[in-house]
């Protein structure tokens, strides 16, 4: 949620804001703003640009009200405390301070009585504009400089946040304040970047700090100074990522979400690369520390959205591979209720972004009661790998930036960092024969070239999607570890269409569902071959008995049942092991034509943000 970005050098900051913020609008676009200071009459001013709605809306404000300067913030917003309004937006203002803010204030009704009382008058709603009259006060009424007012603010405030902060007084200096949301620095040539994501400031640097809990940052634009709220400097390592800029561009797709779909047989093989070794016959987790985990005898996956539906496949897989007992809980659900977990307890937490809120928080929790921590995280060094890495450490998916807010190849390299992590766990406790590692292996290896061949009905799905266009309501059925991925399908569908759409493991039906379909009811059938195969085709002929429209997801050889379907996606035979990501396809290129076909917005779904940092 809420893109956060910054700059001091000696380039038009109003360019490199605007830049920036166009490749974090996926964090957040119910409105936006960019703040610079500059030279008047030899004072320093602020010169602040806002508008409603989306980017492109402050970007034509600023091509009529140009901004000069060079040094600025600016932001992308997903509205928490406040109508998602101009007077809403960031950056916010109490003279001589101006700030952008990533987070929730959870104290600031209390902050907010304190401040009126004492007669400050506040022009909006939001939390964030409390922080701004925190500083003046502190700056006005203990005539302190920028530096120490800025400390004492952030002393009294409690909750999750990150700032970027402007003093009128302090032309050449930016202020960054990380707590429990995600802030790193760009290091430049005599110029120094800001963002709460690498993406947005890729073109200009490969070179970051990423900041931890706690840290206060001044940044110059030839220096970058690090301390903690109590002033006690703190050393940060520089960080060289490898990431190409164009990545975080479209290359020719429609949207990042088709982009992202075609990407996936390459995020795959990314996340396979070093991982398989024929010569030992064994998988090799690097960041994991495997020998911690010889004496658990149970594991724990705690999660969110499209991740908790990974984790789904991985308690199939894990139970079999394994031989331990998989419990899964929704992450935002495991910390208010007295979880039983304990030194012998691994628990993995799975955040693409690695700073998701309740999942951040389930581990912290899972680790006051001592049991050991994994995640799994597509981005390096984030909040929750940097919490796993002194206990059982952290598999990379190495799924590159994922930019539309729909989750597709980070949830594909999820199943298969899982997939590796089972594999794993059963040759660490000696509960895999070597034929079946390879196995295993060789069938991850076909991964990538079966995603391709389902890829290649992209203009069938195409086709189907347009004759459901009208559609309100739709059923995704499953079974076995096809089950997650008809949650994941429904998923999709309400995330991209607002269509109202349900994911049942296909048994369940006759238990209440059922009731639903008639001949206005698409249902969606995962009806690969698998051992639960003949009791999803009776699944199917009890929708065809009472006019449900069948999409069937099925084997390219299934003739058979494809004569049962009036609309069938042929995906191809593959071993069972891998048979879940490779069925997720089709339905993540049906979700996006028919929110395509709608003229929806594919890339940022209404009422959604790509992180969800707060809880």
């Amino acid at each position: 949620m809420c893109g956060i970005v910054g700059y001091v050098g000696h380039q038009n900051a109003e360019t490199i804001l605007l830049d920036s913020l166009r490749r974090l609008e996926y964090r957040g676009y119910d409105s936006a703003g960019i703040a610079t200071l500059f030279l008047a009459n030899t004072s320093c001013q602020t010169a602040i640009r806002r508008a409603a709605g989306k980017l492109e809306n402050l970007r034509e404000f600023v091509k009529q009200n140009p901004c000069q300067g060079t040094i600025g913030i600016g932001h992308t917003r997903w509205a928490t405390h406040g109508k998602p309004t101009e007077k809403n937006a960031h950056p916010h203002q109490s003279d001589p301070i101006t700030l952008v803010h990533n987070g929730i204030i959870e104290n600031h009704l209390q902050l907010r009585e304190q401040l009126l009382s004492a007669g400050h008058q506040l022009k909006s709603d939001t939390d964030t504009e409390i922080v701004a009259h925190l500083i003046a006060a502190e700056k006005k009424n203990n005539q302190v400089n920028f530096i120490t007012a800025t400390r004492a603010a952030v002393q009294q405030i409690r909750g999750a946040f990150a700032l970027a902060i402007l003093d009128e007084n302090e032309q050449d200096t930016i202020v960054c304040i990380k707590q429990a949301c995600p802030l790193i620095i760009g290091i430049g040539q005599h110029e120094n970047f800001i963002a709460s994501d690498f993406t947005a400031i890729l073109p200009y640097t490969n070179q970051f700090i990423i900041l931890e809990e706690g840290d206060m940052a001044v940044v110059k634009k030839d220096t970058i100074h690090i301390t903690n709220f109590d002033g006690v400097e703190q050393n940060r390592p520089i960080k060289i990522l490898d990431w190409s800029p164009s990545v975080a561009e479209k290359n020719g797709f429609s949207h990042f979400m088709l982009k992202e779909i075609f990407e996936q047989p390459l995020a795959i093989t990314d996340t396979l690369r070093e991982r398989l070794s024929f010569i030992e016959n064994k998988v090799v987790l690097d960041g994991v520390h495997l020998d911690k985990l010889k004496h658990i005898n149970r594991i724990c996956i705690v999660a969110c959205g499209s991740s908790f539906h990974a984790g789904m496949i991985a308690k199939y897989q894990m139970e079999d591979l394994v031989k331990l007992p998989v419990e899964l809980d929704l992450a935002s659900e495991f910390r208010y209720r007295p979880v039983l977990v304990d030194a012998h307890t691994l628990v993995i937490g799975i955040s693409q972004s690695g700073e998701t809120a309740d999942t951040l928080a389930a581990l912290r929790h899972a680790q006051n009661k001592g049991a050991l921590l994994l995640s799994i995280c597509n981005t390096l060094e984030s909040s929750i790998p940097r919490l796993c890495h002194h206990s059982a450490g952290t598999l990379y998916t190495r799924a590159g930036p994922e930019i539309s807010v729909a989750s597709t190849k980070a949830f594909i390299t999820q199943i298969v960092a899982l997939h590796l992590l089972g594999l794993g766990l059963a040759q660490q406790r000696d509960q895999i024969t070597k034929n079946d590692i390879i196995e295993h292996m060789n069938a991850l290896l076909q991964l990538p070239t079966a995603i391709e061949t389902v890829l290649q009905e992209d203009s069938l799905i195409q086709k189907i999607a347009q004759h459901f266009v009208s559609s309100t309501d739709m059923l995704f059925l499953g079974r076995g570890a096809l089950y997650p991925i008809a949650l994941e399908g429904a998923l999709k569908m309400k995330e991209l269409s607002y269509v109202h759409a349900e994911g049942y493991a296909a048994g369940e039906m006759k238990h209440g569902a059922i009731a639903l379909i008639d001949e206005k009811m698409p249902v969606i059938v995962l009806a690969a071959q698998s051992h639960v195969y003949e009791k999803v085709v009776s699944n199917l002929e009890e929708v065809k008995t009472r006019g449900g429209c069948i999409v069937g997801i099925l084997d390219e050889n299934d003739d058979a049942l494809k004569s049962r379907c009036e609309f069938s996606i042929h995906i191809p035979v593959v071993p069972k092991s891998i048979l879940a990501p490779v069925a997720t396809v089709p339905l993540q290129l049906f979700a996006y034509h028919l929110a395509n076909a709608k003229g929806l917005d594919v890339d940022q779904p209404r009422n959604l943000a790509k992180s969800v940092t707060v809880e």
